[in-house]
Parts: C-alpha cells; structure tokens; sequence
C-alpha cells in the first residue's frame, strides 16, 4: 500500500502585494529572523560596546560643555595664562573625544555589516527553501523583481536601522546628560515683567521641548507623504533595473529582430514612471526643508534669546552664557532627532515594508491553495512510478472544472525501474504542465501520481539551467565540484560530445554566454552518466536540437540501461533509439481535439500493452 505523501505542494494565492501589518509587528518578524540568526552573538556584542563608548562620549561632552564657562571668563578677564591653559584641557578633552567617535564610528560600520550579512543570508534562506522560489514568481506583483528585496532593500534597511537606532540611542543619553545642566543654570532666575515677579524653573528646559516639539510637529504635517513615496519609488526603480537588465540580455535577439525602437519606448516608460515619483518626492522633501532648515538657522540665535534675560540680569557670566547656550543646543538636537532624520525615517519604514512584506509572501508560500480538485501524491517502492486516472487542468479559475485542460489516455499505469517511455499528445495540449504535475510543482488536476524516493529521481527540464563558475560546478550541480573523480567527469564530457571543453574543466566564466543552447543542454546529459540517477523525467529537452545532437544524447542515454526514463514530448531520436513505451495525453473535451492514428509500437507490444494512439512527430 503506497504512503501518502506529505508536504506536497499546493498552488499558491496570487496577487497577495501588500499586507495590513502594524509597525510593530513587522519590527517583531524582523527581530525573530535576527535573533535567530549566525550573527546575534555578533551583533549583540558590538551594540554592548558600541553603548559604553556612546556614554563615554556623552560623559565627556558634558565635560566640554563645563569647560565653556572657565574658558569664555577667562576671555571676559582678558587673562592670557589661564586662556593657554584652557587651551590645553581642550586639546585633551577634543583628543579623546576625537578617538572616541573613531572608534564609534568604526563599531557602527561593522554593526551594520553583520545585521546586513544576517538579513541578507535570512531572506536567500527563505527565499530559497525548496520550490518557494518558483511559486513566489508567479504570485502577483510582489514575486517581481526579487534580487531588488534581497539585495538593495536588505542593504538599506540593515544599514538604515543600525544609524537611526544609535542616533536614538545617543540623542536619548545626551538629552539626560544636558538637561541637567540646562535645568541647573535657569532654575533660579525671577522673571520680571510690569513690576511682577515670578519664576519659572528651568525655564531653558521648557523652551528647548517647546522649540523642538514644534518643529517635530510641523515635520510630521508636512512630510507625512515620505513613507509611501519612498516605498513607491523602490518599487518603481526595481521595475526599471529589470527592465534595463532584461533588454541587456537579449539583446541579439532584439537586435536581429529589430526591436530596439520597442524597447526604448519600453525603457522610456519606465523612466518616466520612474521620474514621476521622484518628482512628487522631491517636491515633498522641498516643503520638508522648509521646516527642517527653517529651524535649522533660529537655532543660532534662539539660545542666546532664551538665556539672554538671565545674562543681562547679571544671574550669568559670558561663560555661564556659552555653557547655556551649549546645554541648550545639545538638548534642542537630542529633541530634534526625530526631526532631522524623519525623511531618513520615512525611508526607513518603506524598506522595512517591502522586506517583511517579501519575507512573509516566502513563509505563506507553505500554505497551500484549496484546490476543489487536485492530484493526489503517493510514495511507492523504489522500482516503480504510477499515474492512475489522470487529468491535469491547464487554468486556475473560480470554477476548475471549467479552465480545460488534458488528461492521460491510460488510465491505469504502471512503469518499472529501468522501463523507457514516452508520453506525447496532441498539439493544443501543454505537456510541460505534466511534467511540473510530476515534480509536484503543478497539482491543479485529479487522479493519482505515485512517485518513488525523491532522491533517486532527476528532472530534465526543456531549458538548460548552467550555473556560474567553473565548467566543473556545472557538471556537478548540484553537487559540490569535487563529488565526481576527474576520470569519470571527463568520460562524461566525451560522451556527451564535448570533447573539445575537457581542458577548460576549471575556468571561470559564463558558461550560459559561451555556450550555445545545444552544448548546455549536453551538460545536463553529461550530468546524467554522472549521479547515474534511478528515474529521469524529461521535458521536452531534445525538442530543438540538432538532429547529430539528438542522436548523440539518444545514444547517451543507452549508457544508463538501469534507469527508468520517462520523456515528455516528440523526439523522433529517443523514440528510435530507446524504443520506448508509448503513452498519449489527450485534450479534454472542453477543448479541441485531433483523432491521433492508431499505432502498436514494439516496446509496447513487446510490453503486452494495448495499441495506443501514434506519437504525432
């Protein structure tokens, strides 16, 4: 009795872009992928350190601020010894202050070079967990353009949340350090207007809050359009990388069909989507500048004004004036944080989107779609294959029995170890949906497909796929280089008629570039007499070729006798030199049909099976 498998894979929900998430939820998702991360260790170790050197620093800005005022008295007495000696305590005071945003500096950039190397490595993991990859492309708009989340965005978001986590940390620990003084040197001063009296304490205090409270304000009624724009223009400037990289690649293709014209109407498309959203961000980082800046030049003069009633009531000297005027700008700048980097933020936030919104489509790509009908998978002995009353829908709709679609003429097959079949069918039939059925990528459909164990089956598709690298890691991907004896790898290169390439085995270089279509589909073959796999599944793969290459892979295949072999297609070399069994897909009768004729091949024959309907070749 065969097992039923479980995990296989379901068709995806499409068109899910964005999702409803709170800030504080895709905060939490990212800090889950952190934590458990190679990196934490790291991280956390440089964050505890990168935090004593902040204090440290802002225990030695207090001190410089202290040093105002012997310093601006000793100006105000016009005593030159103790201006030269003020000068020295400066010298050792910025020295260390100097060394210190140094190294400050430094842990930041590495901080940032291990968040970005955890957050990276998380999202190619997610990315690349079997067949997620496949189904996130054709799950609407947010499988496009994904080297753009996995690159770009996991760059700026690691880099973006380290800088604007320390400067909140720094602002926060220089706000506690100055307030303190700033509420020390404007406690005891008496206000004294029409001949009343009264005080305000720490007067300073509440009118650096007032000072960047407003402007905190102001920032977010005016720049509150950034975190849409910001997220709108990433999405648009992936659009146009692909766009460019695409024409790139095929440009023999466009040039020896004459399409560059279309293409340039293509590429100015996305130019001009591209140049509309940085129009409307600039323009709202314009009116933002207005705020920003605005209070950038008042607060020159604003904490001289603030403290200039206590300095010309005699409550301060010029020294105590120029600390006042220090404390008061160094709390101003703690409280303006947020104002001076809310564009930052807002960009910030729009990263942090499109990454959790990436991340999250890759872990819903486990939730399978509730098909109305759908193949059933089941494991069986490793000698055998089985498809029992088979029918694959070509659509996904609201109603599956409606979307068409093509089914097994068979109804009842059996395929033992070592058996050579071919399964081909009528022209209006997609058959490469039948090979992705079989690869459990496609179950939209009903019947049965018993497969054998995973790992002793290896699917060929129709498109060579020729890694980067060394013609070496080619040959044994997915193995790793040194999995095959050089005897063995250079036998298979000879056999696969690529003689010519056995001195070249570990060259680097693009493979898919220098090789034509034909010599990289006889890599995949030569990969065959290497992992020597139990089952292979092909699709399509000599379709196309040469008509001596067809042969010569034919010829190939009789090198594995043991293997059973099921070939998807019409390849008039396979079927006359494996002579293989013959299976037939058919429309449905939704569909149009041909009337195939009827012919007894003599595998099938030799099989005791029933005449089944000729390949159409």
């Amino acid at each position: 009795m065969a097992d039923k498998i479980e995990g296989r894979p379901g068709i995806r929900r499409q068109d899910r872009v964005g999702y409803d998430f709170s800030l504080t939820y895709r905060l939490g998702v990212m800090f889950s992928a952190f934590w458990n991360s190679a990196v934490r260790g790291k991280v956390l170790f440089l964050a505890t350190v990168l935090i004593l050197v902040i204090l440290v620093t802002a225990y030695g800005q207090v001190i410089l601020n202290e040093w105002n005022a012997p310093f601006y008295d000793s100006l105000e007495r016009r005593d030159l010894g103790e201006f030269f000696h003020q000068l020295e305590i400066f010298a050792m005071i910025a020295g260390t202050l100097l060394l210190l945003n140094v190294l400050q500096a430094w842990l930041n950039q590495m901080t940032a070079l291990y968040m970005r190397e955890g957050l990276s490595r998380d999202l190619v993991d997610q990315w690349l967990k079997r067949k997620r990859a496949l189904r996130l492309a054709s799950s609407g708009l947010i499988g496009v353009n994904p080297d753009q989340r996995l690159h770009e965005d996991s760059r700026n978001l690691a880099e973006s949340t380290t800088g604007l986590v320390l400067g909140l940390l720094q602002s926060t620990i220089l706000l506690v350090s100055f307030i303190g003084v700033l509420w020390e040197l404007s406690s005891g001063f008496i206000f004294h207007i029409s001949g009343h009296s009264f005080s305000i304490p720490g007067y300073m205090v509440w009118a650096a809050i007032f000072y960047a409270a407003s402007a905190s304000v102001l920032s977010q009624v005016v720049g509150r359009k950034l975190v849409k724009l910001n997220a709108d223009r990433f999405s648009k400037e992936a659009e146009l990388r692909f766009t460019l990289m695409h024409a790139n690649e095929n440009m023999p293709a466009i040039t020896v069909a004459r399409g560059e014209e279309n293409e340039r109407r293509r590429i100015n498309t996305d130019i001009s989507s591209v140049l509309r959203v940085v129009k409307r961000l600039a323009m709202a980082n314009t009116n933002l500048t207005w705020v920003s800046a605005g209070y950038g030049w008042l607060v020159i003069v604003i904490p001289i004004i603030v403290a200039a009633p206590a300095y010309f009531s005699g409550g301060l000297t010029l020294g105590q004036l120029m600390m006042s005027v220090g404390a008061f700008n160094q709390v101003n700048t703690a409280l303006r944080w947020y104002v001076a980097n809310f564009g930052p933020i807002a960009e910030w936030r729009a990263t942090l989107m499109r990454v959790t919104d990436f991340r999250q489509a890759l872990l819903d790509m486990d939730e399978d779609f509730d098909l109305k009908d759908s193949i059933t998978y089941e494991n069986t002995a490793p000698d055998m294959l089985t498809l029992k009353d088979l029918v694959i829908n070509a659509k996904i709709g609201e109603e599956i029995e409606e979307c068409g679609g093509f089914r097994l003429h068979e109804t009842n097959v059996v395929i033992k170890a070592g058996e050579k079949v071919m399964i081909n069918g009528d022209h209006s039939v997609n058959r490469k949906l039948l090979f992705q059925a079989m690869a459990g990528l496609w179950p939209c459909g009903s019947g049965t497909i018993g497969l054998p164990p995973v790992d002793d089956m290896l699917f060929v598709p129709q498109i060579a796929y020729v890694p980067g690298g060394t013609l070496r890691d080619a040959l044994a991907f997915p193995e790793s280089p040194d999995a095959y004896e050089k005897a063995a790898v250079e036998a298979a290169l000879e056999k696969a008629g690529l003689h010519s390439l056995i001195s070249r085995l570990d060259t680097r270089a693009r493979w898919d570039k220098l090789l034509d279509s034909d010599q990289q589909k006889a890599i995949g073959f030569a990969r065959l007499l290497l992992a020597r796999p139990r089952w292979i599944i092909f699709d399509e793969v000599l379709e196309g070729m040469e008509r001596e290459w067809q042969e010569t892979m034919a010829k190939l295949l009789t090198s594995i006798p043991e293997a059973g072999m099921i070939y998807i297609g019409r390849s008039e070399a396979y079927l006359e030199v494996l002579q293989p069994r013959v299976l037939h897909l058919e429309a449905l009768p939704s569909m149009p049909q041909e009337q195939p004729a009827v012919v007894q091949t003599g595998a099938s024959a030799s099989a005791g099976a029933a005449a089944v309907p000729a390949p159409a070749l």
